[in-house]
């Protein structure tokens, strides 16, 4: 499923793009909502929140930190993958993992 695909239908819930942009002296987290949410959905900062800690819940942070910050170039974005939830915070589903594989 694309990054910020909404996921409307039996399971319900929205598929939020989850990624690190890196910049020369930090990562930012962002999430990419879809075009068409849930109403449930009023406080863009709560769930945005919910999405990363459902993120950091699910992955090592640091380790995925680390990976990234030493293996991309400036100016950059990694996908981490989806997280699809609930305006509750119910987790649907996710499709993450840490984007750096190991050689």
């Amino acid at each position: 499923m694309a990054d910020g695909q909404s996921t409307e239908g039996a399971a319900g819930g929205d598929t939020f793009g989850v990624a690190l942009h890196v910049t020369e002296t930090e990562l930012r987290f962002l999430v990419r909502v879809p075009s068409e949410i849930d109403s449930g959905w009023t406080d863009p900062e709560s769930f945005q929140r919910l999405v990363e800690e459902t993120v950091w819940e699910t992955l090592d942070r640091e380790t995925v930190l680390r990976d990234v910050a030493a293996a991309t170039p400036e100016g950059e974005t990694v996908s981490l993958g989806t997280v699809t939830l609930r305006p509750d915070g119910t987790l649907v589903d996710h499709a993450l993992e840490n984007p750096v594989t190991e050689s």
